[in-house]
Formats: structure tokens, C-alpha cells, sequence
């Protein structure tokens, strides 16, 4: 009997030690519908057969000028600079196998984005061309545990007076967040992290998929994979705990009629979704 009551509290425990770890942030739910509804450009309105490139300047005038709220990707160069652009390596949008993390601006600034006469922006310049127009949803790219990002992308923003929120599948930005910023929206991204395995290893690609590092950031959303959303962790949090949930990357009609009913906003790119009253 002692022993079945023993292995009770344990189960117990567990149990509360899971919900208390995908538990987000509640605090923040008026500041979190101001990005709720929307229809995010994924990196931009961008469209390589006009010669516009993801993550451009002209893709994100693009955006602007139709109204769309854009996603975008910013992630810190050797000299400290702050520019905008996806991958971790600069092969498939400039040709050179070499981590952006690299090379200086000033290095980057000789490549192309994909064959155009396009280059790699910088934040601040894309925060001056946005100019509040439209909503930001700014993902952070940290490839380590050193969150000194954070603190260069937040001090580009101290002047800004347009709306943003902050998203990352590193939940350290997240907690930099938590910890210095908490009046910014944050939303922590994910997907089905362990298949194949994403950048960090096993351990840490189960936990985010899982949503199990909701404690160590505390997200007011969350942006998951659309295809992935079956995910226990990702239901209950959307479900219990009524948390926002954005849906990424939508890239056909179909996908967004699927979609626009279960996920409160939308990021998109390959095709013009209908916009939301």
C-alpha cells in the first residue's frame, strides 16, 4: 500500500511538473491580440521570378505597400551588426558555404541575395523603411547560448515606434525577454524538431517540440508548424490554456483554407491569401 502510494505522488508530480513546464505567460493577453488575426509575409512579400528576394528590401516594401504584416529573420554578424536574413550559412541564398556569423557587414555587402543585385539589409534600415506601416513579427536567431542578440536587436528597437513582437525556436531570447523586456509580446517557435533532429541535439530538439521549455520563457504565443500540430503539448497549451497559437509557413490556397479556422494568425509566402476582416 505505501509503496502504491509512493508511486501515486510520483506520477502525480509528474504530471504537474509537465503542465507547470508548457504552462505560457498570462499576464500579456490584451498586448497579444494587437498580432492576433493577421497575415504575415514570410520574409517579406518576396517573389524570385520579379526579382525579389526573401528577407530584401524590396520585399518588405512589397509587403508594406499590400498592407501585409511581415515575418522576418535577423541574426548578428562577426562585427556585432544586426542584419536580416534566415539561414545560419550563407550557401542557398548567396552561394558561400560559410556561417553568416562569419563574416562582417562590410564582407556581406559584396554578396548578392540569390543572383539579384539585392544585398543583405541591416535591421535598422529595414526598421526605417517599415516605419510602423505595418506590424513586425521579428524571429531571433541564436545559434548558441549567448543571448547578447537580444540586447543589440532591443536597442535598434528602443526608437521604434511601430508595433512588434519577438519570436525564437531558442528559448533563451525568449527569456532575455522575460527577464528585460517583459512588456514585448514573445512567442516561441516550433515544429516537429526530432525528425529529422534540428541544430542543438536530441535532448533539446524534444523539449522545444514538446513545448517543454515554456517555463524558461513564458510565451504570450505560440508559432508552430502547421504540419505538426497534432502535438499533444501544442493542444493542450492552445486548448487548456487558451494560449494564441500563429501557424507558419502557408504557402498554398489550400493550406490557408485549412488553417484560418484553427490558428488565430497566419504566416504565408507563395501565394496572396484572401485578407481577414
Amino acid at each position: 500500500m505505501k509503496l502504491l502510494l509512493i508511486m501515486t505522488a510520483i506520477v502525480l508530480l509528474g504530471f504537474l511538473l509537465y503542465f507547470y513546464c508548457i504552462m505560457p505567460r498570462f499576464t500579456r493577453k490584451s498586448q497579444t491580440r494587437a498580432f492576433m488575426h493577421r497575415l504575415f509575409a514570410h520574409r517579406g512579400l518576396f517573389d524570385l521570378k520579379e526579382g525579389i528576394p526573401e528577407n530584401s528590401m524590396p520585399a518588405f516594401e512589397r509587403a508594406v505597400l499590400c498592407g501585409y504584416p511581415i515575418e522576418l529573420d535577423v541574426q548578428v554578424t562577426k562585427d556585432n551588426k544586426i542584419v536580416v536574413f534566415h539561414d545560419y550559412t550563407l550557401g542557398r541564398m548567396c552561394g558561400i558555404d560559410l556561417p553568416l556569423e562569419t563574416k562582417t557587414y562590410e564582407e556581406l555587402q559584396k554578396l548578392f541575395l540569390q543572383n539579384t543585385g539585392e544585398k543583405i539589409p541591416l535591421f535598422s534600415d529595414v526598421l526605417k523603411l517599415v516605419d510602423g506601416r505595418v506590424p513586425l513579427l521579428i524571429e531571433i536567431k541564436l545559434h548558441s547560448h549567448h543571448t547578447y542578440p537580444c540586447a543589440l536587436v532591443d536597442k535598434l528597437l528602443e526608437g521604434y515606434k511601430g508595433s512588434y513582437c519577438i519570436e525564437s525556436f531558442n528559448s533563451l531570447a525568449l527569456f532575455w525577454y522575460r527577464r528585460n523586456r517583459p512588456g514585448v509580446v514573445r512567442g516561441q517557435l516550433s515544429s516537429n524538431l526530432t525528425s529529422p533532429v534540428a541544430e542543438g541535439g536530441y535532448v533539446l530538439s524534444f523539449l522545444v517540440k514538446h513545448l517543454l521549455t515554456n517555463c524558461i520563457g513564458r510565451p504570450d504565443f505560440i508559432a508552430y508548424c502547421y504540419k505538426d500540430s497534432r502535438n499533444l503539448s501544442f493542444c493542450l497549451v492552445r486548448h487548456l490554456y487558451k494560449t494564441p497559437v500563429f501557424a507558419w509557413t502557408l504557402r498554398t490556397p489550400e493550406a490557408y483554407e485549412t488553417c484560418k479556422k484553427r490558428f488565430d494568425s497566419v504566416i504565408f509566402d507563395s501565394f496572396l491569401p484572401r485578407k481577414q476582416a
